[in-house]
């Protein structure tokens, strides 16, 4: 039946000349290019407590959805059935294996921690960012890449972690004892996943000669939840402990940092990441290495000079 339906919607897709298909994909692109770097600014300019809860549920997501990907290896649509021709560059840009949809996990997350967040201050944001949901979530299944169990197991994956992390936050409030001992367990969490991937048996499906799915680059997007993870617990370490960062609120250059931050960590992310470490080192410790020095820069790095040129 998942089959069917994604080619239901490849009908209307090839009936209406593939109008669509740009708009979805863009809706795609920002859940998992943009809204990622949403919880910076809210870090640096707007609420520390918001910005730690947007960077743990993102990260946790990040690596729950990636170890859950590993462990089921479910194989995208269009390797399922011939008949699945995804729209545009989707095969390509899809990355990882197909379940859960990591673009509904990481998109329901940024969107939804800002529903729970101003659904009672700015009922119109919270609405706008339910109906993102939806929109990335469709957008998956419309285009070929992700069928619907891939999506709904992703949204409800997300929305556990947001409860989750939420509970915790509010329960643990600013216990740093706490706080140290659950980036203990976070760092030991990692270590397993890295050797659960690294060691764990893949399935090894060939087309003739040619390997169907090629497990190591299946790993690529878990090594980066891993790096992502440990650069949050490393730089809140050292936020907590020794920077104790305060939003300058009022401070008339503060937009100007928060927007020069952001263009770093994108370039960083996008370009100069992949450039250097990723380059040097391959997909699975140059991606590891790159999104911990990320999340680093994002939370113990980039606060210390807000601070600073904040107050000048």
């Amino acid at each position: 039946m998942d089959i069917q339906y994604l080619l239901f919607l490849q009908n209307i897709r090839n009936a209406t000349g593939g109008v669509f298909d740009e708009f979805l994909n863009s809706v795609s692109k920002v859940a998992v290019d943009l809204m990622p770097l949403l919880p910076f600014v809210i870090f640096w300019c707007v609420s520390k407590k918001w910005g730690y809860r947007y960077l743990c549920t993102l990260s946790i997501g990040e690596l729950v959805n990636g170890i859950v990907k590993l462990t089921v290896c479910a194989y995208r649509p269009w390797i399922r059935s011939e008949l699945i021709e995804p729209a545009g560059d989707s095969k390509v840009a899809a990355t990882g294996y197909s379940f859960p949809s990591g673009h509904t996990t990481s998109g329901t997350i940024t969107y939804g921690t800002t529903f729970v967040w101003q659904r009672k201050k700015r009922t119109w944001l919270a609405a706008f960012c339910g109906i993102m949901i939806a929109l990335t979530g469709f957008s998956r299944n419309f285009l070929g890449v992700h069928t619907p169990q891939d999506v709904i197991v992703g949204f409800t994956e997300a929305v556990i972690i947001i409860i989750i992390v939420g509970a915790a936050q509010k329960k643990i409030g600013g216990n740093d004892r706490t706080l140290d001992l659950l980036s203990l367990v976070g760092v030991a969490v990692v270590i397993c996943t890295l050797v659960y991937i690294t060691i764990k048996p893949y399935p090894m499906d060939y087309v003739g000669d040619v390997l169907l799915v090629d497990p190591a680059k299946m790993m690529n997007d878990s090594f980066k939840a891993c790096g992502m993870f440990l650069g949050l617990l490393a730089g809140s370490f050292i936020e907590r402990h020794y920077i104790h960062y305060e939003v300058p609120t009022g401070a008339k250059n503060l937009p100007i940092l928060g927007f020069v931050g952001f263009m770093i960590a994108f370039s960083w992310k996008e370009y100069f990441g992949p450039a250097t470490f990723v380059a040097a080192f391959g997909g699975h410790l140059g991606n590891l290495i790159t999104r911990f020095l990320l999340l680093f820069f994002v939370v113990a790095i980039w606060p210390v000079v807000i601070r600073k040129w904040a107050e000048d």
